[in-house]
């Protein structure tokens, strides 16, 4: 069962439930698993449940964040491969070597010819069936340990391009050098990867610089728990 408010004392948490979060800003997804297990095993007086989650967003990101518990975890693969929606904005003019703010500016460019007409134009190349090459740093597994802590010590590291369909890449506004969006696209999509190659498309660079995950699938964000108000209803549990 989806865990709400109305239905959290029915919740049974070892046979299975699936409790949608919005994740805050500056906590990694597995900061809210951790969290919320930890939690889970007090109130129900356990030494251990299986808690986890059916799609990283980065620290920086804000968002629909779907956490399986107890036989439901069996279901994080088939939530993994729907299709996800995003909202956000697409700083223009610099790059980032993790392309968000989450890292110092490593260049700059020209922007002079920048326009609203042009960036919508562009958006165009992005549509469709696309094979897309992640970021360096990343959660993706090389050898046994994570791209981003290989590229972090220095190491060399070669992505290599993964399949990926953009659905819908629409863009709202541009002031400032900001460009707001919104984006449908399949699992394995990284928006990182979308804003520093829609960036290079321009010959102007550039970085994500803010991500919200609207939905997954069938399940919205307008649906989820605020993070310390689901911590604070368990209390009660």
């Amino acid at each position: 069962m989806i865990v709400n408010k109305q239905n959290l004392s029915k919740a049974d948490f070892l046979a299975g439930s699936m409790l949608l979060i919005d994740k805050p800003k500056d906590w990694t997804s597995f900061d809210v698993v951790n969290k919320v297990r930890f939690k889970l095993k007090y109130k129900l007086g356990v030494k251990k449940i299986k808690v986890g989650h059916a799609g990283t967003l980065d620290p920086l990101a804000t968002g629909l964040l779907i956490l399986c518990t107890g036989k439901w975890t069996k279901k994080i693969e088939s939530f993994q491969g729907l299709d996800k929606g995003y909202s956000g904005s697409i700083k223009l003019g610099e790059t980032t070597p993790t392309y968000d703010a989450e890292s110092d500016v490593d260049e700059t460019f020209e922007t002079d010819h920048l326009n609203f007409d042009l960036l919508k134009e562009k958006t165009n190349e992005f549509m469709g069936d696309q094979m897309q090459v992640p970021p360096i740093y990343s959660a993706i597994k090389m050898k046994g340990q994570t791209a981003y802590s290989l590229a972090r010590r220095g190491k060399e590291v070669v992505m290599k391009p993964r399949p990926v369909k953009i659905y819908e890449f629409n863009l709202n506004s541009f002031k400032d050098l900001e460009a707001s969006f919104e984006v449908k696209c399949s699992k394995g999509t990284y928006i990182r990867s979308l804003a520093y190659d829609f960036g290079k498309s321009l010959g102007s660079g550039a970085y994500l610089s803010s991500l919200r995950r609207d939905y997954i699938g069938e399940y919205q964000v307008t649906d989820a728990w605020d993070l310390e108000d689901l911590i604070a209803c368990l209390e009660d549990y």
